[in-house]
């Protein structure tokens, strides 16, 4: 008969800590603890004790230190704050989910903008290293926000003069003459994200001043043909639906004491049929470049709701089912 291994592990929470901030009013927050952990959770005044498997015990003891540690930094604790954590946790790498949580990047009226996995840390930290930082992943995954809050941190901290926002209005054709309106009327559908990442990171008034002065500009790739962008920030969009000689043109745009962020998702491309999506290629291209860093982000990086991450994921499965009879069978396969 196989022996029964569980073991109970002892945790004393220190007395600065309330276990109500730990464990939630109404311990909505032990819910989900208990929830995620093969281990089973008993709280008895300021003492947690644990009761499972050695390898499930140690996981919980580390969710909770990690918990305190967020306590510890002035962080309010909430469910996706757990999850998050234990998500760090579970995949055995070095990074610390409270140093990943706390990493500050830009605060505007009251609210914090922060990386939420260890991904999202390494691409923030990628910024800060490299001149040219290639993000690609799937929506959701933070690429394009964390860029703008980057590229306005920069600008406060005057290690720019301007930041420029560009992606390719590819709907269009970038033939802009076509369309109904003046000049910004026509760009503004595909650019209305981009101001919408602005408006969280700035306050609104100061906007209009900022892109009046040239402090801040949006436009479609298209207007960076011919110019040298120098001192300035500069984040191309939805980098997937440029063609392999827009890639080029945009690169070589690159100034002196300028930073460029080129954010995408491989997965979305909507360029005309037979025509290459320019960020599918470049990393065979560039990969080998000092200076030039390329961040992956997938299914695991998705912040938006729960299901977002599901249904990439799902998406993901089906292109692999459908690429698969059109590869064929192996060869030497009967």
């Amino acid at each position: 008969m196989p022996t029964d291994d569980r073991v109970s592990t002892k945790i004393v929470v220190p007395g600065a800590h309330s276990m109500v901030s730990l464990l939630g009013s109404r311990d909505e927050l032990l819910t989900v603890i208990e929830k995620a952990l093969a281990s089973d959770v008993h709280v008895r005044g300021n003492e947690i004790t644990i009761t499972g498997a050695p390898a499930d015990n140690a996981l919980a003891v580390r969710l909770f230190e990690e918990l305190i540690s967020l306590l510890e930094r002035d962080q309010q604790l909430t469910s996706e704050a757990v999850e998050r954590s234990l998500a760090m946790l579970q995949t055995g790498g070095s990074d610390r989910p409270a140093e990943v949580l706390t990493l500050n990047i830009l605060s505007n009226r009251g609210r914090t903008i922060r990386p939420k996995t260890v991904n999202q840390k390494r691409y923030v930290e990628a910024i800060d290293r490299h001149t040219i930082v290639f993000a690609i992943g799937p929506a959701g995954t933070g690429k394009t926000y964390l860029a703008m809050a980057k590229a306005v941190q920069a600008l406060q901290a005057k290690q720019v003069n301007r930041i420029i926002l560009t992606r390719p209005a590819v709907e269009a054709g970038e033939r802009l003459g076509f369309l109904p309106g003046t000049l910004y009327e026509k760009i503004d559908p595909y650019l209305r994200p981009l101001y919408d990442a602005l408006h969280d990171m700035l306050d609104l008034e100061s906007i209009p001043k900022l892109m009046a002065a040239g402090t801040i500009e949006v436009a479609p790739l298209a207007f960076m043909r011919g110019r040298s962008l120098n001192d300035a920030f500069v984040i191309l969009d939805e980098a997937q639906n440029t063609s392999a000689e827009q890639m080029k043109m945009f690169l070589t745009r690159l100034g002196f004491g300028s930073k460029i962020v080129v954010t995408g998702d491989v997965t979305q491309v909507d360029l005309p049929s037979g025509t290459t999506s320019g960020l599918r290629i470049v990393r065979d291209i560039l990969d080998d470049i000092q200076d030039i860093h390329f961040a992956k982000l997938d299914s695991s990086d998705v912040v938006r709701h729960k299901l977002v991450s599901r249904i990439v994921d799902a998406y993901a499965q089906y292109d692999d089912q459908q690429q698969a009879p059109a590869r064929g069978p192996k060869r030497g396969s009967r």
